[in-house]
């Protein structure tokens, strides 16, 4: 069999027919617990009835118009997400690396307008904010960098969660506009940013009017127990950007802006040809609409502390788990060993993992799991993690598995 797509992805040996909850069946007829949703993007599992008759139906009446005509589905859900978020507007694209574009444009534009020639965004070590070439520049990965020379300029690196380093920089640099953080790193290896860094980080930016822009693409949308990982801090960013699940799996972006932030977008500065259009708007909002009627904030936060219990309990006493951690259906399993594969090993056994920063069993099941679904979810991977501790050895001591 041929195989025309670009060489882009290291593909597991398996294909997916359809899927039901957190369950997918492959083309042989084998189940699997899907314990990632499409990368934190199924909020609401596979084949859910409402989302799928919402999306049906916006089919059958309208998908694509273009921004250049007034869209119902993308003002209602503006309207949605300023109410459930305090922020201001939002500007809908189709990806995360889109949104963080957008915000990444919006700090630049709001400098020069405050007379800054070269303004340049704090951004953290082990961040990831996509793939674009902006994007890529501000995120702290040189293996997803390397090879993509010459960066984009104007991003200042800083250590993940010290507020330090952060207050060094305000002191030596007069064109920092804006400080772009990931409140929860996902792909640097479920990094928790504490809740106090995050107040002190927000009291910074209003010390020197920078803007404060949080990436929830992928920890946003209801996924640590509240809508967005800034309410557990009492405070509201300036800046926030969405994707992952805002859609329920249909592709949508967005940039949301609060106060002076909100202000400095205008017509002709930014755009895109397919955001905010009525499918994918229809999608969101109904996704947001089932996790607020059925209580899937709660179900988050119960079923994620759940799982943490319940892995701790399993895998107590085990010599190489270094940490069990997580907010939410936010959750990693730190090793002392880079694990990835525990990937196909998950796979054989029936289940879909990912493992990040090398050592890092990453979950991000749907919003839906049920208290049996979590125990079948430990059931089936506590004793895969003993098995591979057992045949292993730790990394060498000096050297980091978790950050190469």
């Amino acid at each position: 069999m041929t195989n025309h797509l670009m060489n882009t992805y290291g593909r597991l040996p398996v294909t997916f027919t359809h899927g039901q909850g957190i369950w997918l069946w492959d083309d042989t007829g084998k189940r699997y617990l899907d314990a990632l949703a499409g990368i934190a993007v199924n909020t609401l599992g596979h084949a859910h009835p409402r989302l799928t008759q919402t999306i049906t139906e916006q089919v059958g009446r309208l998908i694509h118009v273009s921004n250049l005509y007034g869209i119902a589905e993308s003002n209602k859900l503006a309207d949605k997400l300023a109410s459930i978020s305090s922020m201001d507007n939002a500007f809908f694209c189709n990806s995360g690396c889109e949104a963080n574009e957008a915000a990444i444009k919006l700090a630049r534009l709001y400098g020069h307008r405050r007379g800054i020639t070269n303004p340049s965004i704090i951004v953290m070590e082990n961040a990831f904010h996509g793939r674009t070439l902006a994007t890529l520049s501000a995120t702290g990965n040189r293996k997803v960098q390397a090879g993509f020379e010459p960066l984009v300029a104007g991003f200042v690196r800083v250590p993940f969660d010290d507020i330090d380093s952060v207050r060094q920089v305000a002191a030596h640099d007069r064109s920092v506009v804006a400080v772009l953080v990931e409140p929860i790193q996902g792909e640097g290896g479920i990094n928790i940013s504490a809740v106090e860094y995050l107040r002190a980080l927000r009291d910074l930016c209003d010390q020197h009017e920078w803007l404060l822009m949080l990436d929830e693409v992928q920890c946003g949308i209801g996924r640590t127990g509240k809508w967005f990982v800034y309410q557990h801090a009492g405070f509201i960013p300036d800046v926030m950007t969405l994707a992952k699940g805002l859609g329920g799996g249909v592709p949508i972006g967005a940039c949301l802006a609060r106060g002076a932030a909100a202000e400095v977008f205008k017509p002709g500065n930014h755009g895109s040809t397919f955001g905010g259009n009525p499918l994918a708007t229809a999608a969101a909002l109904a996704t947001l609409e089932i996790v607020e009627q059925d209580g899937l904030l709660a179900n988050a936060d119960a079923m994620g502390a759940l799982i943490r219990s319940e892995l701790a309990r399993a895998l107590a006493g085990a010599h190489g788990v270094v940490e069990i951690r997580g907010r939410g259906l936010m959750l990693g399993v730190e090793l002392d060993r880079p694990c990835t594969e525990l990937v196909t090993d998950a796979l054989a056994a029936g289940m879909l993992i990912n493992v990040t920063a090398d050592n890092v069993i990453r979950m991000l099941p749907a919003l839906i799991i049920n208290e049996a679904e979590v125990r079948e979810l430990v059931a089936r991977l506590a004793p895969l993690v003993l098995a591979f501790l057992a045949r292993t050895k730790a990394a060498a001591p000096g050297k980091s598995a978790k950050h190469p």
